[in-house]
């Protein structure tokens, strides 16, 4: 593996792109540390510090998380690139709705044109998110009493949506080049280095715990070992698939014979990513983050009944994971157009008539892979509050033995390692495995 990667730096093209990644992810670093104007740093970190000694935080929490630490210091940058998720999501299922956007995917000029309405919709998202964050931030009593904006008004909400909505668009800006670019997925990437970078702030808080022995080294070495296995399982089920085999007929055209060789179409266990627990947390944290900007009673019982760590909690945030797998793998996954697909080009499953067959076949196969997917997501999804509880550790260090974050790293870090082994592999080199290729590859 190390040979691997001395072995980047000795081909020109692939070492221009990791270095041109490295500086843009650089960049985007720098920016998460410049403020913005007319905010007290100082007091909105107090309270972001508040909310990490909780389970789970609030949807600040997750905007923090998201945009690496920007949000907690209210830099240019705190808007992170989630708008831009929000605007690919809601793009996304409306394709699904709407005949004319779905036409759009299956066409190049179509796909400009969708990345076009993606772009536009984050502008828009990001205004209207700056403007309700300017004034959440105007209001002393959503902060226990601490002054975080110094001279409120339209002139401050002004210049924050400006400021905000200019930094995630540069940041969309600098997903595309590294996409462009780089060694590509700029998007995840950015969002991985913003997930990467609370890493050394977790590490500083368990060495104190140990230091000041609070836990035991017998501890730490079972947290590790915890760590270890679920990393494992993440990659196993991130990697795992079901394979269909496809036999295509042989065809002659003129004095040549096309076809006729077996191949396979992988179906994901795990074919929603980490989007159901995004989904899932957005919808039962939505409660607690209203209950913190006001007092009514029935609200405030909602968010006492969806706390963290309570039985209901886990149980209907297990519930709510499950369902969107199987919501979004049914927008993702579309078995008739693979089908049809299949009989245009002569391909068919061995013992599965073509058409609408296959289709029904592929749905059957899906819905039955999709539910240990969807029940090993939800497990992953409550570990950080197993682990925040039976170790009683930070839940900064707990959030990475699963959730979000450690989904989201693994996926990213095994899609890059894939594409940087395909170019080792063009030119003769070793990959990053004995066997040259990365195991779920061949």
């Amino acid at each position: 593996m190390f040979q691997a990667l001395f072995n980047i730096f000795k081909i020109a093209d692939l070492r221009k792109k990791v270095l041109f990644t490295l500086g843009l992810i650089v960049v985007y670093r720098i920016g998460a540390y410049i403020p913005t104007p007319g905010i007290d740093s100082a007091n909105l970190a107090k309270f972001f510090d508040n909310i990490a000694r909780t389970q789970g935080g609030t949807l600040f929490g997750i905007m923090n998380m998201f945009s690496g630490g920007a949000m907690r210091r209210l830099t240019i940058f705190a808007l992170g690139i989630m708008p831009y998720i929000t605007a690919s999501i809601i793009l996304q299922l409306l394709t699904a709705v709407f005949p004319n956007l779905e036409k759009l995917t299956k066409d190049p000029e179509g796909h400009k044109r969708l990345v076009q309405y993606t772009r536009q919709g984050t502008v828009i998202l990001c205004l209207i998110q700056a403007l309700f964050v300017s004034i959440w931030l105007e209001n002393p009593a959503h902060f226990g009493s601490l002054q975080i904006v110094q001279f409120p008004g339209w002139r401050f909400r002004l210049l924050t949506m400006l400021t905000l909505t200019t930094g995630t668009t540069f940041i969309m800006w600098l997903g595309e080049q590294i996409t462009e670019r780089g060694i590509g997925n700029g998007i995840s990437l950015i969002i991985t280095a913003g997930i990467i970078s609370r890493l050394p702030a977790a590490v500083y808080q368990l060495s104190s715990l140990l230091y000041q022995r609070q836990i035991s080294a017998l501890s730490l070495l079972l947290i590790l070992s915890v760590a270890v296995v679920v990393v494992g399982a993440v990659v196993l089920i991130t990697q795992g698939q079901r394979k269909i085999p496809v036999q295509y007929a042989r065809r002659v055209v003129g004095r040549k014979i096309y076809g006729g060789q077996a191949t396979y179409i992988p179906l994901r266990v795990n074919q929603a990513g980490v989007m159901p627990i995004i989904f899932a947390q957005s919808i039962i944290l939505f409660p607690a983050t209203i209950a913190g900007l006001t007092a009514n009673p029935f609200i405030q019982s909602i968010a006492r009944a969806l706390t963290p760590g309570r039985l209901f909690y886990s149980l209907f945030y297990s519930l709510m994971i499950i369902f969107f797998t199987y919501f979004y793998t049914a927008i993702s996954f579309n078995p008739k157009d693979i089908a049809d697909n299949m009989k245009r080009y002569g391909g068919f499953v061995p013992g599965i008539r073509p058409g609408r067959n296959t289709a029904e076949y592929f749905d059957y196969i899906m819905n039955r892979i999709t539910l240990p997917g969807a029940i090993f997501l939800a497990i992953i999804a409550i570990m950080p509050q197993i682990i925040y509880k039976g170790f009683k550790i930070p839940y900064l260090v707990a959030s990475f033995f699963g959730g979000t974050a450690l989904l989201i790293v693994v996926g990213v870090l095994l899609d890059t390692m894939r594409q940087i082994e395909s170019h080792l592999l063009m030119r003769h080199y070793e990959g990053f495995v004995s066997k040259g290729r990365i195991r779920g590859r061949r």
